[in-house]
């Protein structure tokens, strides 16, 4: 499993025709997309494991119409690095709520280990996220995310916007988890920029200066330093 076995490139199946490596090239590049980012999110439904009431239900895209949400896809239960950052952003939760922000984790296992993963491990204890199932690979398909060598998924995060639009994502190889303070904070940025017009300069963080690229475009074009030292933006 690439959780334990490292970040070695995935191989390309070996002895088959010219014709058929051509077709497994085709249907690769047709379905690992380089980017959703500004795309329509892909609709799915799903069973799922809701933590927080401790029971089965259904998920389904049409269930976070018209707000922001976030789709987290891990590996796999009962390995090392996904409870980290599934009770990362666990901890972090009341703060995506007050935001308005829908959180939902994905992997390939079914709900039925969903559950058990949950309840036996001391990292997931009160969580309150759902937990999408996807033992088909459908979803993560969809994403561009199923690793099916492994019939995993990669570390995708996928966030989306009210209009139903992928603003950002970031996917990486199994090995490393990700940082939810900058998840969080790049989920702020995008919500001011969204609301204001005004655009985020690099590590942006509420109360810090923005770029008001919506008023002051000529003035800036060229000019940016005039509005915003390095030391502003690195501190």
């Amino acid at each position: 499993m690439a959780c334990d076995t490292g970040s070695k490139p995935i191989e390309e199946t070996q002895n088959v025709s010219e014709e058929e490596n051509n077709k497994n090239r085709e249907t690769k590049e047709n379905r690992m997309s380089s980017s959703l980012v500004l795309r329509k999110a892909p609709e799915f439904a799903m069973d799922a494991f809701d933590a927080k009431t401790g029971h089965y239900t259904n998920v389904k895209s049409e269930d976070y119409a018209g707000k922001w949400y976030v789709v987290c896809f891990y590996p796999a239960d009962f390995t090392f690095v996904c409870p980290t950052e599934i009770a990362a952003m666990n901890a972090k939760y009341d703060e995506f709520q007050e935001m308005g922000v829908e959180i939902l984790a994905v992997s390939t296992d079914t709900k039925f280990s969903h559950k058990r993963f949950v309840e036996t491990e001391p990292l997931l204890k009160d969580l309150k996220l759902t937990i999408g199932a996807d033992p088909t690979g459908t979803v993560s398909r969809a994403f561009g995310v199923m690793i099916e060598e492994e019939g995993i998924a990669l570390r995708g995060r996928f966030l989306i916007n009210p209009e139903g639009t992928v603003v950002a994502q970031e996917v990486q190889a199994p090995m490393v988890g990700r940082n939810v303070n900058e998840f969080l904070r790049q989920v702020r940025a995008w919500q001011h920029a969204e609301k204001t017009g005004e655009v985020c300069p690099a590590g942006w963080q509420p109360g810090k200066k923005t770029l008001p690229v919506n008023t002051d475009v000529e003035e800036m074009t060229g000019r940016v330093g005039d509005y915003i030292t390095i030391e502003e933006i690195m501190s």
